[in-house]
């Protein structure tokens, strides 16, 4: 089967059980949003498809391929991962960090990127409107720069696979349109794409599937119509909530209710 396939992987250090069971398929030419409070193991679970936290137990396979047993080369030629906040000490520009995204395809002789890495990396600061910002120093970029270079270096890998931890969480408002507009671009030419958001009306709008996770077990799989009801937001972020359907695109707009406490008191009638 194609795609990513995640079957009964779970995670423990040292005494503590961080994903327990967890099952998902992520489809090419799809995005696959993971969603939950925090703690609920969505960090943990993007590490470990990439081997970068330890199974306790589970299989990863990618187009019918342990993704685990490839060799880091041949891993990295095929995925890229975003966290969720990158940093360097080193002075590297913004555009050298983005040429970092090309060194699983230089071979060990190569002093100098070569002209389809140079495009490539181009390609990838154009994407992200970063271009104007290719000579600045890495380190005096703002969070939200920095955010968006991060996530040109992994689309100048070129991924079939492409593994995003909130992508979203510095930008503002239009960069985030903007950003899961371009992987949502990604995932129209084939790629696969897996991110975890916090905003849940913008995993509704944008992601094919929603992967519901709560104190590190599988509490949803579907789409935004069939994951995002009332009793599920209750259970899992103790929020009470009202589901409206967007008037232009029909996908799910969730409204939510105030604790009582924080409702605005009537205004004093004398």
């Amino acid at each position: 089967m194609s795609g990513l396939i995640v079957s009964n992987l779970s995670v423990t250090l040292g005494e503590k059980t961080i994903l327990s069971d967890i099952a998902l398929t992520a489809m090419p030419g799809s995005m696959t949003g993971l969603i939950g409070p925090n703690g609920a193991g969505k960090s943990t679970l993007m590490r470990a498809m990439l081997k970068l936290t330890p199974l306790s137990s589970g299989t990863i396979t990618f187009d019918g391929t342990n993704l685990l047993a490839m060799p880091g080369r041949a891993r990295a030629q095929l995925t890229a991962f975003v966290e969720q906040s990158g940093s360097t000490d080193s002075r590297l520009t913004a555009r050298e960090v983005v040429m970092l995204g090309r060194i699983p395809f230089q071979s060990v002789w190569q002093s100098m990127p070569s002209p389809a890495d140079l495009t490539e990396a181009e390609t990838a600061l154009a994407a992200v409107n970063m271009t104007a910002f290719a000579e600045r120093l890495f380190h005096t970029l703002s969070g939200g720069e920095q955010q968006r270079i991060l996530i040109a270096r992994a689309i100048a890998q070129q991924p079939r696979l492409l593994i995003l931890d909130e992508p979203t969480s510095h930008l503002d408002v239009h960069a985030q349109l903007i950003t899961l507009d371009l992987l949502r671009g990604r995932a129209q030419a084939g790629a696969t794409v897996v991110l975890a958001l916090h905003d849940l009306n913008l995993a509704a709008a944008f992601c094919d599937t929603l992967v519901v996770l709560h104190d590190g077990h599988l509490a949803g799989q579907g789409t935004a119509e069939q994951v995002l009801t009332p009793a599920l937001l209750r259970t899992v972020y103790g929020v009470e909530a009202t589901l409206l359907q967007h008037p232009k695109t029909g996908r799910p707009l969730i409204a939510y209710d105030l604790p009582s406490r924080l409702r605005m008191a009537p205004p004093n009638s004398d």
